[in-house]
């Protein structure tokens, strides 16, 4: 069987063609242009004449978090970093920048890592072609029945250079980029003239790849959301709502059994008339006396009338021994209620005061109604409510989460759907 490692690094010098200094090659013949780290001069290595093709013209340089040279096991294999470029795009005058390093492994071949803000991507070229449809929002990639969302359409250029590629590099160079998103998976399209390469990437924490090549101190901790940066709110969702149907339904059950204890006993109704008189401001009465039996328990008022016009009605339920009173009051347009949660047994009656700012409504016929130990739903309301805070809680994360992801891609939200 085949070894899976790559063997003692087998280095290759050569001299830069420009300024003479040593070019070390670890790509073992599949290096097809080099860049000398003293000079940065692009040198082309895929003919025995190793000219220069291109010299550094700018001060500004990078330094990459991996040397070149560092060797990092990823996905349990030993790659080494070979080589390192550092590409922008340009929005709206605005530069992004990022880097990319080449990895390479004699048996595996390349292999590549991205890096912008702290947010690390471990990527393959792919040797099939996705398939791609839709236009606009609606534009999607499907590969290996993995289906992306297009998230940007944009330029590369190639700012910086140094070490060994697989391709004849060039600063200055240009692309054109579409990226699709199904974190933690980015999938990429670069078209350049008329060839046009496809690679998957994966997100992987900076701390990973500082334990993989075993570099020194802390990775750089990440700014902001990344394309294909994992939700860390994904599944936990689901399992918000899950428990929440759980919890609501055994609340439901606890409320109907609870129910099933109440008697909800009729204790009065009788039919009243009212009938509005000018100058005639009290229209006060006391009803008979009636029982509430039993231990010390909920009283429900119910008023139903039968004229669409607002009524109001002061009541009191007065206990005829002691003479306390419950009083309160409903504006009823057809019916209303009300529900008097702790009242202890006794005889009482109801003091009643209809009252209407409509002197032309005729007479009012209404009824009223009085049930004792009634099924109040109030508590399993606020139950209920209560149980609702966490899921919608996890569910507002979610979504300010994604909203930063798109916030960075052509199709970031306006200021109504973030509302």
């Amino acid at each position: 069987m085949a070894p899976t490692s790559p063997p003692p690094a087998s280095v290759r010098s050569i001299s830069c063609p420009n300024c003479g200094g040593t070019v070390e090659l670890r790509g073992m013949g599949r290096t097809v242009s080099a860049v000398c780290v003293q000079c940065l001069s692009v040198i082309d290595t895929s003919t025995p004449a190793m000219a220069v093709v291109q010299k550094f013209e700018s001060n500004q340089r990078f330094q990459p978090l991996i040397p070149l040279g560092t060797r990092g096991k990823l996905r349990g294999e030993l790659y080494e970093a070979i080589g390192f470029q550092v590409r922008q795009l340009v929005v709206e005058g605005v530069s992004y920048a990022w880097s990319e390093y080449v990895l390479f492994n004699p048996y595996k071949g390349f292999r590549y890592l991205t890096e912008y803000n702290g947010h690390w991507s471990d990527v393959y070229v792919l040797t099939s072609v996705p398939e791609v449809s839709g236009e606009g929002r609606s534009k999607r990639a499907k590969h290996l029945n993995e289906n992306f969302r297009h998230f940007q359409h944009y330029t590369a250029t190639t700012i910086y250079v140094m070490g060994e590629f697989p391709w004849q590099v060039r600063v200055g160079e240009t692309a054109v980029c579409d990226d699709y998103v199904d974190p933690p998976r980015l999938l990429s399209s670069e078209r350049t003239g008329n060839e046009v390469t496809w690679s998957l990437g994966e997100y992987t924490p900076g701390a990973t790849i500082w334990q993989s090549f075993q570099l020194k101190g802390a990775a750089p901790p990440p700014v902001g959301v990344f394309a294909n940066q994992p939700s860390p709110y994904k599944g936990q969702i689901g399992k918000a709502w899950k428990r929440f149907l759980f919890w609501a339904a055994a609340l439901l059950a606890l409320q109907l059994l609870f129910s099933a204890t109440h008697s909800n006993t009729f204790v009065f109704s009788r039919h009243f008339k009212f009938q509005p008189q000018p100058g005639k401001t009290d229209n006060a009465f006391v009803t008979e006396i009636f029982d509430l039996k039993g231990h010390t328990s909920s009283v429900e008022v119910s008023i139903r009338s039968s004229t669409a016009g607002t009524l109001f009605y002061n009541l009191a339920l007065i206990n005829e021994e002691t003479g306390r009173a419950l009083d309160f009051g409903r504006e009823a347009s057809v019916s209303d209620h009300v529900v008097l949660p702790a009242v202890p047994s006794g005889r009482y009656y109801l003091r009643v005061e209809p009252e209407t700012p409509y002197s032309n409504i005729g007479e009012v016929q209404y009824q009223i109604d009085v049930r004792r130990d009634v099924t109040t739903w109030v508590f399993f309301v606020i139950g209920l409510i209560l149980l609702l805070v966490p899921p919608i809680f996890a569910s507002l994360r979610s979504s300010m989460f994604e909203g930063k992801r798109w916030q960075e891609s052509d199709y970031a939200p306006t200021s109504s759907e973030d509302s």
